[in-house]
């Protein structure tokens, strides 16, 4: 199994409505290529983890690069594992506020930081930590 994990920015802030649209046809869209994950919103910012079979991964980050509503992909993380980490989810959401932060058990101030920061880039075991601890809350 691959994975993946990538950050980036939102051209412009999207609406709850938005935000649903995407998810659904992400959802749709993702099963049919057996790619399961979770994404974080916050403030027009995205983290995404992608896991799934190594081409069908490829492929849809190469077209979320394309992709007019994304700027800034930067890939974090990309290996691959013995099993899924999301299995059960045909793709996890939640948008993020400022208040849920502190609630997350291991929160740091990680997703505070621009993600064009170097700290995503020197640090990508951090993304990793944070989605699979967010992961264990949501359950």
């Amino acid at each position: 199994m691959f994975f993946l994990v990538y950050v980036s920015s939102a051209t412009q802030l999207l609406s709850e409505e938005k935000l649903l649209e995407i998810l659904e046809a992400s959802r749709r869209n993702n099963q049919k290529q057996d790619i399961t994950g979770l994404l974080l919103y916050k403030d027009g910012n995205f983290m995404q983890f992608l896991e799934g079979p190594k081409e069908n991964v490829c492929t849809l980050v190469e077209k979320i690069e394309q992709d007019p509503r994304h700027r800034g992909v930067i890939k974090l993380l990309q290996q691959e594992q013995p099993e899924r980490e999301f299995s059960d989810w045909a793709m996890g959401f939640r948008r993020l506020g400022s208040e849920d932060l502190p609630e997350v058990p291991g929160y740091s101030d990680f997703l505070d930081l621009p993600l064009t920061s170097d700290q995503f880039v020197q640090r990508p075991s951090q993304s990793l930590k944070l989605l699979l601890n967010f992961k264990k809350i949501m359950r």
